[in-house]
């Protein structure tokens, strides 16, 4: 993906990845234009994509009747740890039994954007010698299959 300033306000960028692409901004009271989420909102974003897909996909596995999923990520940073807390309140439907749900429960908590902001990130920063022209589309499988481990090590124990 890349991301790059729009020359619009101090903090507005545009975001480039498969295909796609979006605004993230700061709220107006942070000096931004509001025009898009900002970068904790992707993170909480990518949380709760990943929630959603990883139940379904274990769901769909298991053949556990699930008929919609939700999750509402919150986040904020702890006073006294200075940790960065992520809340997540997910909403299952089907026609599910109370030992179904655990299972997908458990399951959210396996997800791969769980587990990589759980054990933190190490982070290579290069410097590039020419501007980034273009985004090529990378079909990179690595989330899907981190997905289907998941999955995997849910139903081995």
């Amino acid at each position: 993906m890349i991301i790059e300033d729009t020359g619009l306000g101090l903090f507005q960028v545009e975001v480039r990845a498969q295909g796609a692409s979006f605004l993230s901004d700061e709220p107006i009271a942070s000096g931004g234009m509001a025009s898009g989420p900002g970068p904790f909102d992707l993170l909480g974003a990518a949380l709760g994509a990943c929630t959603v897909m990883t139940i379904k996909l274990y769901a769909r596995r298991k053949s556990i009747g699930v008929s919609h999923v939700q999750v509402m990520v919150t986040h904020h940073r702890d006073g006294a740890s200075q940790r960065d807390v992520f809340e997540r309140s997910i909403f299952i439907d089907g026609a599910i039994t109370e030992d179904q749900r655990k299972l997908l429960l458990i399951a959210a908590d396996r997800c791969p954007v769980s587990r990589t902001l759980c054990k933190g990130s190490d982070i290579v920063t290069n410097r590039s010698e020419t501007a980034i022209a273009t985004a090529r589309r990378v079909d990179d499988a690595t989330h899907i299959r981190a997905m289907e481990k998941a999955c995997d090590e849910l139903e081995t124990g």
